[in-house]
């Protein structure tokens, strides 16, 4: 990672679970990086996050597609979490921006960029409306109800001021 990348926290999962949390994390950076590497046991899902244990419908998100021969978008607002990418029983990866995740005076915005090599590439761009706080933690989890497998890795990195 670039100098400014500055590692918070790492976990690899040494057995299936069907979330990952962050807590405590440091308001010392302008932004928050997130890599996600790994696959689920079984169909595609979402892999999607959520800030600060907040489960109303204070988030939104627009999505492109592309397989190599066809694209798709789609937009959608007062959700329970922003999905940040897809994955898949193959190999998945997943970068999470969380812009000024530390000021207490703005919504925070997201951007990921999701690669599964045999599937499709994506981007993801997402908001938490919540009243203005700094984000302290982040829960990561597969949609519909799936584990995230053994082996998979979750890099969390602050940005240093420039």
């Amino acid at each position: 990672m670039p100098a400014t990348y500055e590692p918070i926290s790492t976990q690899t999962l040494g057995t299936a679970v069907p979330t990952v949390t962050f807590s405590s994390i440091p308001a010392t950076y302008t932004d928050l990086v997130l890599v996600f590497s790994g696959v689920i046991g079984s169909g595609v899902q979402n892999m999607e996050i959520r800030f600060n244990g907040d489960t109303t419908t204070n988030y939104s998100e627009t999505r492109f597609f592309g397989t190599g021969s066809a694209v798709s978008s789609d937009r959608t607002s007062s959700t329970n979490q922003i999905r940040v990418g897809n994955i898949y029983t193959s190999q998945t990866t997943n970068i999470i921006q969380v812009m000024n995740y530390a000021n207490a005076t703005t919504f925070k915005t997201v951007l990921c960029r999701s690669n599964n090599a045999g599937a499709q590439v994506s981007v993801h761009s997402g908001l938490w409306r919540k009243t203005p706080e700094a984000i302290t933690s982040i829960l990561v989890r597969p949609a519909g109800g799936v584990d995230f497998s053994i082996g998979c890795t979750f890099a969390l990195y602050g940005i240093k001021a420039a």
